[in-house]
């Protein structure tokens, strides 16, 4: 673990190893792929496309300046999407009339559409689980259960206390630990609840 925790992101920006661009592209292969294909890239292109998509990210992300504003990262990754869906249908394309698949793109594209709300919320959610997979080795078992009772389970911590023979404190602190430790890693992929 590093001396001063840094998130993947400002990693990948600041002096990326090997690892952090394979940490990347673990953390959003899958989310990318799935949305590839709600685009309606046949299966067969998906694994090409990701990796393009990828390829993009991997070339762009140190340049990537965060405004700071909530969303921005998993905004400019969604553009990346789109505009790399788009030149896949382009290069596939045999007559200029629009596929109907372009319709989930340009919803994509609008930042107050059902789509690009649904983009957002997956998104969270696929890089939280992933994020939290990743850091779950860190903690000893008991803190990592004491946390998972009380977040996903939504257990009080006197209940995990008892469960678990903790004093309540130490739940606490254990629920604490390993939200802390969530928030460094994923300052700047997700937005602080």
């Amino acid at each position: 673990m590093l001396d001063t925790p840094r998130s993947l992101l400002r990693r990948l920006a600041d002096d990326p190893a090997e690892d952090d661009w394979r940490n990347l592209v673990s953390l959003y292969q899958p989310f990318i792929t799935q949305w590839l294909g709600r685009a309606g890239v046949p299966d067969s292109d998906r694994a090409d496309l990701s990796q393009d998509v990828l390829t993009a990210v991997v070339k762009d992300v140190p340049a990537f300046r965060h405004s700071e504003r909530d969303g921005a990262f998993r905004k400019w990754l969604r553009t990346v999407v789109v505009n790399r869906t788009r030149g896949y249908w382009r290069k596939k394309r045999t007559t200029p009339a629009p596929l109907a698949d372009d319709a989930i793109l340009l919803a994509l594209e609008d930042p107050a559409s059902g789509v690009s709300g649904e983009w957002d919320r997956e998104h969270d959610a696929h890089v939280t689980r992933q994020l939290l997979a990743a850091i779950e080795n860190e903690f000893e078992p008991k803190t990592w259960a004491a946390f998972r009772r009380q977040v996903a389970d939504g257990a009080k911590a006197a209940v995990v206390a008892a469960e678990l023979g903790l004093s309540v404190n130490a739940a606490l602190i254990a629920k604490s630990r390993v939200l802390r430790r969530l928030r460094e890693e994923s300052l700047g992929l997700i937005d602080p609840p």
